[in-house]
């Protein structure tokens, strides 16, 4: 069974979902999902734990799963992109890419 780590902007946090459980409906394809929705008031040591978890699923995917919808890759998932890359992890883009421009 493939695992793969999801990543996109938390504006597509509903689609990021949908997403993981079709592909683990559907697919056989475990997700793993980055945490929801910020508190507020949420202390930098909490964001950086989270953030480091994060890098941790990546580390134990196959495959990082970008979701791109519209083409958009925010800078936090273009780290994450070249991070997956340089171990080796295969990058999965939700839709094809149109350019190498980030938005």
């Amino acid at each position: 069974m493939k695992i793969v780590t999801i990543s996109g902007s938390m504006r597509f946090a509903k689609q990021m979902k949908d997403i993981a459980r079709k592909l683990e409906a559907e697919h056989r394809i475990c997700a793993l999902q980055p945490v929801y929705n910020k508190k507020k008031n949420e202390t930098v040591e909490n964001i950086e734990n989270i953030v480091s978890c994060h890098y941790q699923k990546i580390d134990l995917s196959d495959a990082l799963y970008v979701v791109n919808i519209d083409g958009y890759i925010g800078e936090a998932t273009h780290d994450e992109i070249e991070y997956a890359k340089k171990n080796n992890k295969e990058i999965i883009y939700h839709e094809p890419i149109k350019s190498k421009k980030r938005k």
